[in-house]
């Protein structure tokens, strides 16, 4: 019998895995495919917050203004957000293990580029093709995995594995970055990630077996301008309220432009011959509400991490290093919450998991928004950040499965890529208006009290935010039958 009519009878390598990789049998490989992108969805993640305690550290020596810092963050987030979709799909097309390779080899270059950069307009351009080489790298990084993992318990757990050490990236950048500052410079936020991009890559060439969507290549190129000018110009707008504000000129010209470009796109997919993202997609109940759950939830996490970063510093007087311990708990919590979530998913169904885990981080929120000027680090950051981050590993799980296993197979890739678009976005808009909220009640010259009732706020503000999240989800995800 033919090797290829054994295999599929067999079914002993998953797609996804090389079978010629050495030594282990099919389950030990299966499981460094999940490490495998896992380690990639922690770069991409990590790199969206490492880089804030080594702002002061940039500016000093590369000469940058107060603008020029924020770009330092803005010019990654915009290029992550931007080109996500367009990762994602392309990923469907060109092959998985392609695009995660192509985009971890881009991401690893410009961190380069960046550790070395000696002017300010060298680092900033660094930092927006990292975001682009992460929006190429982290939708394969999904895709993958569930095209590793059967179906069925084991996909649940690979899921929230790559969920938790996703989340961990995000809250682990404040202690990684200030770790790195502190103990040897700036430049190794960025040059960190070369030995471990290094490793990955060695590992996908060696590990990763390529897999993409049968039939033609065609990508949909006048819906990627669309939807990667859109989203880049509405990410920029975003961006732009924590200069100047959400009514002035220069937010409301790019958020408007934003938004009636996303909706040419939109028009656009309706007559194209191979749509980049076909709506169709959004028919399927799982993944509509497990997209917009998941932004609604990602506009506090993102600022949850902000807040309590510079609450600890600006208040508490902590050093960036300190901050960055102080959220170890939380970092660990998250992991745990992730981790725990499939085990609960047979028997609550996803639907109840998500709402008690989101009801769970907003009841931390609530703790967090008493915080005080005087406040004790148990009662102020230990027990309220365990609650929201353990809350939200617990909740954010079923979402990612819901958004990755009710797509056709076909469209792993934009499901992946849209459920990360999601999360982006939504962590951007959240942390720009809670910012905004925070600003609200903080006088000129800024004191510890009322920087400390502006965190309040931001944090009252969440804590509704998810309330409502909860509610939303009890209506329209879908229950435990998705778990069949």
């Amino acid at each position: 019998m033919p090797r290829t009519d054994t295999s599929k009878a067999t079914d002993t390598t998953p797609p996804g895995i090389s079978d010629t990789g050495p030594g282990g049998g099919p389950g030990a490989r299966l499981w460094l495919v999940v490490l495998l992108a896992c380690a990639g969805q922690f770069l991409v993640v990590l790199d969206v917050s490492v880089v804030n305690v080594a702002l002061p550290s940039m500016r000093t020596d590369l000469g940058l203004t107060a603008a020029g810092l924020q770009w330092v963050i803005n010019a990654y987030a915009i290029a992550f957000a931007g080109f996500m979709l367009l990762g994602g799909r392309a990923a469907d097309l060109f092959g998985r293990k392609r695009m995660f390779v192509a985009g971890l080899a881009l991401f690893t270059l410009a961190s380069v580029a960046g550790g070395l950069a000696q002017e300010g307009w060298q680092l900033l351009a660094a930092r927006a093709v990292q975001g682009l080489g992460a929006a190429i790298l982290s939708p394969s990084t999904l895709t993958l995995l569930t095209a590793a993992v059967p179906a069925g318990p084991a996909r649940t757990r690979a899921v929230g594995t790559w969920t938790a050490v996703g989340a961990a990236g995000g809250a682990a950048g404040g202690f990684v970055g200030g770790l790195l500052v502190d103990l040897l410079s700036w430049r190794w936020v960025l040059l960190i990630n070369v030995p471990i991009g290094a490793l990955v890559l060695v590992g996908a060439w060696l590990w990763l077996a390529e897999s993409r969507v049968p039939g033609g290549r065609r990508l949909d190129l006048p819906g990627a301008v669309l939807v990667t000018g859109g989203l880049a110009t509405l990410a920029y707008g975003i961006v732009q309220t924590e200069e100047s504000g959400w009514g002035a000129p220069s937010t409301l010209a790019p958020l408007a432009a934003g938004a009636l470009v996303l909706g040419a796109f939109v028009w656009w997919e309706t007559r194209a011959a191979a749509p980049l993202m076909p709506l169709r997609i959004f028919r399927t109940r799982a993944v509509s509400a497990a997209n917009a759950s998941m932004a609604l939830c990602a506009s506090t996490t993102f600022g949850s991490w902000f807040f309590m970063t510079v609450y600890a510093q600006n208040v508490l007087g902590y050093t960036p290093l300190q901050a960055g311990l102080a959220l170890v708990p939380s970092s660990v919590s998250v992991i745990a919450g992730s981790k725990l979530a499939p085990r609960l998913l047979p028997r609550f169904g996803p639907r109840g998991v998500a709402v008690a885990g989101i009801l769970l981080a907003s009841g931390g929120f609530a703790w967090q928004s008493t915080m005080t000027p005087d406040g004790t680090y148990a009662m102020s950051i230990l027990i309220p950040g365990v609650l929201i981050m353990f809350g939200i590993g617990v909740g954010s799980t079923p979402l990612a499965i819901l958004a990755t296993t009710g797509a056709p197979p076909a469209e792993a890739g934009l499901a992946s890529g849209l459920i990360n678009t999601s999360r982006t976005m939504g962590g951007a808009l959240g942390l720009s208006i809670l910012s905004t909220v925070a600003a609200s009640w903080t006088t000129d010259t800024p004191t510890p009290t009322t920087l400390t009732e502006g965190y309040a706020a931001a944090f009252r503000v969440a804590a509704c935010v998810l309330l409502a999240t909860s509610l939303l989800m009890a209506v329209w995800l879908p229950g435990r039958e998705r778990e069949k």
